[in-house]
């Protein structure tokens, strides 16, 4: 009997137990069950993106809640500040945005994992918010605060004064880190807004201070003593006023470097030398009732500028007697005789530019130097031009003067030479109906509206040229002609096609332009303009039909908007009175873009 008993005491134990577990698995499933029913598709409770509460909300009304609140905050102008300058970047121009579907992407629909939904109940959930940056155009406004803020350093100069050499030393530019700036914009895009500060950089000259000292050391003992002359029989000494006179400093692979002028240093020892020397000339061209015709050349003896030049140059740095040169004397044949100019092929006008550009007295001085110095410009089959090479630096010494420019990304400021891109647009333009091959040009880096956009070019000392190939099998004679408003060049050589013509496409890739609050002194308000690409073709035409066609594309960045004075959305000191919005001061008519001069 107690056996028994045992028996079923044990197997209504073991039944209690049974129905507690199947007790506490239903419970876990009805737990189960419920926490599924109330987490449903949409946010449980305590859901937030940035401080927004999306709890009980579907996506669609989470999607609309976002844009309301964070992406109101996204779209907000952003200002990059500096000393004298505020930048207003639409983030939405910069590549900025809010991206409120991908934001809620993870934490929509409904999940199966039990562990997930008992931890829906117990925790809150922050979710990040999801941004996109299209870095590029990100970087296309960063170009355009850097144009406006970058100031090049400014090379030291070395001069003949009085014949004395004066130095003016370098100065460091500035230039925004656009990188570091650009990390700052995407840090601070989803903040509440404040200014972000600009980060700038020093920007050396190229050439040292170290080296600018030793070159002025160089000129003191160029002009210290003269320089002995032997040429044949003839002995000359050329006086130190006259390599004073001749000397000048050119900046060449970041060092200053001597030049002298050949011609000068011959004329202070043409009294010696008249005994022996006959003048002669090359053959070269003259336009004559419309007509090329050519200009015989003469034979002569003597001896050569450019051999005089280079040998007194190798001594410029010594001391007496370590100061005399050798110079061949002799015959001199022309290097074009008359002769070979008739057979050069130059019989008629192949093509011709006119570019008109306001009256400046700088822009008379500026661009009628340049011309001054093409006009007469022989070409010869398979030879480049370079522009640079042929006006020389710009420079007080080679004729030029300060006029204005237009800074990188639109901002006037002076130069010397300005203007004389109105002259590189003049050749490159008639170059370009003359069907010369194009070796390289640079148009503008902004858009300038005297100028044909995609059918202009300009140029920067030391740092890109304008150059085109005589391609043709015949030469071509350059001429050039000046008035107070326009400037003229001609080609005259053998047409190799009927006709060429340019079309252009249509403006693409526009970008807007930021606006900029200038408070400095120097401030010359302005309009903004867009940044856009254009398309130029070149089409060929021989016997009536198209034989050839080629594609030139100009990328012009947008020019800030400037206005003169201070920011408007900037507090107002205590006592003072805000007087509404500056305007933009009148400005000058800019010619090319620095470093262009």
């Amino acid at each position: 009997m107690a056996e028994h008993e045992r028996k079923a005491s044990a197997w209504q134990a073991s039944r209690r137990a049974i129905l507690v577990i199947l007790g506490v698995v239903v419970a876990a499933a009805a737990l189960y069950l419920g926490a599924i029913v109330v987490a449903g598709d949409g946010f449980r409770s305590g859901t937030t993106v940035s401080g927004v509460d999306l709890s009980g909300l579907s996506k669609a009304e989470a999607i609309d809640k976002l844009n309301e609140t964070i992406g109101a905050v996204a779209r907000k102008p952003l200002r990059v500040r500096t000393a004298d300058h505020l930048f207003v970047i639409d983030p939405q121009a910069a590549g900025l945005e809010f991206d409120a579907e991908a934001t809620i992407a993870e934490a929509t629909g409904r999940t199966w994992n039990p562990i997930a939904l008992v931890s829906n109940f117990m925790t809150q959930r922050e979710l990040e918010p999801v941004t996109s940056i299209d870095q590029s155009a990100l970087d296309d406004q960063l170009a355009g605060v850097a144009t406006a803020i970058d100031q090049p350093a400014i090379e030291p100069t070395l001069i003949m004064t009085q014949r004395k050499p004066l130095l003016t030393p370098g100065v460091d530019g500035i230039a925004l880190d656009q990188v570091a700036t650009g990390d700052a914009i995407k840090s601070a895009f989803m903040q509440k807004r404040k200014p972000i500060t600009a980060m700038l950089v020093d920007v050396p000259p190229v050439v040292s201070e170290v080296d600018a000292q030793q070159a002025k050391a160089l000129a003191r003992t160029a002009i210290e003593n003269p320089v002995n002359v032997q040429a044949g029989n003839i002995t000359a000494s050329i006086p130190a006023a006259a390599i004073a006179d001749a000397l000048t400093f050119t900046r060449e692979e970041g060092r200053l470097v001597p030049v002298l002028d050949g011609a000068i240093l011959h004329e202070s020892i043409a009294g010696d030398l008249d005994a022996v020397e006959t003048p002669g000339r090359d053959a070269t061209f003259a336009i004559i009732r419309k007509q090329p015709v050519v200009v015989p050349s003469q034979v002569g003896t003597g001896i050569s500028d450019d051999e005089l030049a280079a040998q007194v140059a190798t001594v410029l740095g010594n001391q007496p007697p370590d100061r005399t040169v050798i110079v061949s004397m002799g015959t001199r044949d022309p290097q074009l005789t008359t002769e070979q100019a008739q057979q050069l092929g130059i019989t008629q006008k192949i093509s011709s530019f006119t570019q008109q550009f306001p009256y400046a007295a700088y822009r008379v001085q500026n661009i009628g130097e340049a011309a001054r110095r093409i006009n007469g410009t022989l070409l010869l089959p398979g030879e480049t031009f370079s522009m640079n090479d042929t006006i020389e630096e710009r420079t007080v010494a080679n004729g030029y003067t300060v006029g204005f420019v237009i800074g990188e990304g639109g901002v006037f400021a002076e130069e010397l030479g300005g203007g004389v891109s109105a002259a590189t647009t003049t050749m490159w333009t008639a170059a370009f109906f003359a069907g010369m091959e194009r070796t390289f040009t640079q148009s503008h880096s902004i858009y300038i509206s005297r100028y044909q956009p995609g059918l202009e070019a300009t140029v920067a000392w030391g740092s890109f040229d304008m150059q085109f190939t005589n391609d043709t099998p015949n030469a071509v004679f350059i001429t050039t002609k000046m008035t107070n408003t326009s400037m003229n060049a001609a080609f005259w050589g053998t047409p190799t096609y009927d006709a060429i013509k340019a079309e252009f496409g249509p403006r693409y890739d526009i970008r807007p332009y930021p606006t900029v609050y200038d408070k400095s002194k120097k401030c010359l308000g302005q309009s903004g303009m867009e940044g856009f690409i254009i398309d130029v073709d070149r089409v060929f035409y021989k016997d009536g039909a198209e034989v050839n066609r080629e594609t030139i594309t100009s990328n012009y960045r947008a020019s800030p908007k400037v206005i003169c004075g201070k920011d408007p959305d900037k507090p107002a000191k205590p006592g003072v009175t805000p007087s509404g919005s500056p305007s933009p001061s009148p400005s000058p008519s800019g010619d090319e873009v620095a470093p262009a001069p």
